[in-house]
């Protein structure tokens, strides 16, 4: 199986700071790579850099056979892309929307017409084709961005987390999308900020922290490399949770953690059920009441967490500076402050 997206040694600074230190990865055609890691981790970088919206300073991508930069401009053809914000004019109705990005790529009138409707039917919209899209929910905005994305039918797509801000209703649709389209041969790069998302649709995981890739494998894999399985319990009272957390260090094998807003606790152990019986006998004769209790495999967010040193991020999106400043250490400049960048391969293709 040949590789739809190869990055070699990637290197891009803003100033002092370095967004990609010498990332290399490949993706095999006709599969799903997600890139995970902390909020300013180089995801977004990573994802402007192969869709030709940023010039690496160092290192090389490839995507579909085009290089990034000496090739950009037949590559943008090959290409889609979804950003972290749908990149849709509000003023357009979802229609003339995905006629316009069929124009940008040149497939004539006609047939941007007749593929718009095929999208808009494919992603439950035709309802709210003649609507301009400022009406739209967020859920009805990011399909539209995604249907964009695929005007052109190319086999290779970037989604940069695309179901950010979505309910979760919304967030499996898109998922059962994003599946089929993977089941009819695309390849797909995804950055996302949920665990469940990437356990859901990669065939391999990136975990990835200051702009180098420090794990890879499939969820499974990357579980494995944890090990062993978490007792988690919830006790009934917030004043008892210092006391379970002392009774439990004994059979702790990695570091404890605390909800507290939820009053749960999560422990490594190594024997599993045994382990589980104890730890209920113990805390019954502390006097800790437990309101749920059960054993578990590690999770993807264990596996980031131990990873990487952070939490995965529950809300919110990389954060990136207000354009024209400065970049703070650690994070993705915002679209088009690059002169060499446009805001999306599909206003690149208009300003040729």
């Amino acid at each position: 199986m040949s590789d739809a997206i190869i990055a070699e040694g990637l290197v891009k600074r803003y100033g002092e700071v370095t967004a990609l230190d010498e990332l290399s990865f490949s993706v095999p055609q006709g599969t799903v790579l997600a890139l995970l890691g902390p909020n300013g981790a180089g995801k977004t970088t990573t994802v402007r850099v192969l869709t030709t919206l940023l010039r690496p300073d160092a290192g090389r991508g490839i995507v579909a056979g085009h290089d990034v930069v000496g090739d950009a401009r037949r590559l943008r053809a090959k290409i889609g892309l979804s950003g972290q914000y749908a990149a849709v004019d509000e003023h357009l109705t979802g229609a003339e929307n995905l006629e316009m990005v069929g124009r940008l790529y040149h497939l004539g009138a006609r047939r941007s017409r007749a593929r718009a409707r095929e999208l808009l039917e494919r992603f439950d919209l035709t309802g709210a084709a003649d609507r301009p899209v400022k009406g739209y929910s967020g859920g009805m905005r990011r399909r539209i961005d995604l249907a964009g994305a695929l005007v052109a039918d190319p086999p290779v797509l970037f989604l940069d987390e695309p179901t950010t801000g979505l309910d979760p209703r919304a967030r499996t649709a898109l998922w059962d999308t994003i599946s089929e389209l993977v089941s009819g041969g695309s390849t797909l790069l995804l950055t996302t900020q949920y665990m469940e998302e990437a356990d859901h649709l990669a065939d391999q995981i990136l975990v990835v922290d200051h702009g180098r890739a420090i794990a890879r494998g499939t969820a499974d894999e990357l579980k494995d490399q944890v090990g062993g399985n978490r007792i988690e319990l919830t006790v009934t009272d917030a004043a008892e949770l210092d006391t379970a957390r002392e009774t439990l260090a004994w059979v702790a094998v990695g570091a404890m953690r605390t909800v507290p807003e939820s009053l749960r606790l999560t422990v490594p152990v190594t024997d599993g059920a045994e382990a589980l019986r104890q730890v209920l006998g113990r805390l019954a004769d502390a006097g800790v009441r437990v309101r749920d209790a059960g054993l578990r495999r590690p999770t993807l967010d264990d596996v980031y967490l131990t990873l990487t040193g952070h939490r995965a991020p529950g809300s919110g999106t990389d954060s990136d500076p207000e354009p024209g400043t400065d970049p703070e250490p650690g994070t993705d400049p915002e679209p088009g402050t690059d002169p060499e960048s446009g805001t999306d391969p599909r206003a690149q293709e208009a300003n040729r």
